[in-house]
């Protein structure tokens, strides 16, 4: 093993998970919120698109780096088998939400969900929203409860 691939992996993952996860907590405990108070319902999906359509981008780059690199780290390591590890149980929550955040961003939302909440916020502008908004906040509190999970784990930390 060439430790300096695999400290640079470690580097990547964990800065695309801050840019990732701090971007959703961003638009969980900021945008969504600010936007529900204070725009118009007309203008609220108007906006939202254009700062959701900024971000994407940054999400899908950030997404494909963690799952990249965190991959390259289980195979250097040869830490597939903890998988099969209940202590490891912080690992499996990382990957369920890379996977929840990954067909989201390049599968769901691409095909349908783009469309559909546009026809859900057109039709009912204040559901459509808190329903967006409970969705963040249920992924988000996923997130960080793996990235304390994950940050505790790799160091010992037995739970």
């Amino acid at each position: 093993m060439n430790y300096n691939y695999f400290v640079i992996a470690k580097i990547v993952h964990i800065l695309a998970v801050v840019l990732w996860i701090g971007g959703v907590g961003f638009v969980t405990t900021v945008l969504i919120p600010s936007l529900r108070k204070t725009q118009e319902p007309e203008d609220r999906l108007r906006l939202f698109g254009a700062l959701e359509a900024k971000f994407s981008f940054q999400a899908k780059l950030t997404t494909l780096l963690a799952g990249a690199s965190g991959a390259y780290m289980l195979q250097v390591m040869d830490a597939w088998s903890r998988y099969t590890m209940p202590q490891y149980w912080w690992l499996h929550l990382m990957t369920f939400i890379w996977i929840i955040f990954t067909l989201v961003l390049f599968v769901l939302e691409p095909l349908f969900l783009h469309n559909w909440f546009h026809t859900q916020a057109t039709k009912n502008n204040e559901r459509a929203f808190l329903a967006l908004q409970v969705m963040h906040v249920v992924l988000f509190s996923l997130s960080l409860f793996a990235i304390i999970g994950g940050m505790a784990g790799s160091h010992g930390f037995i739970f």
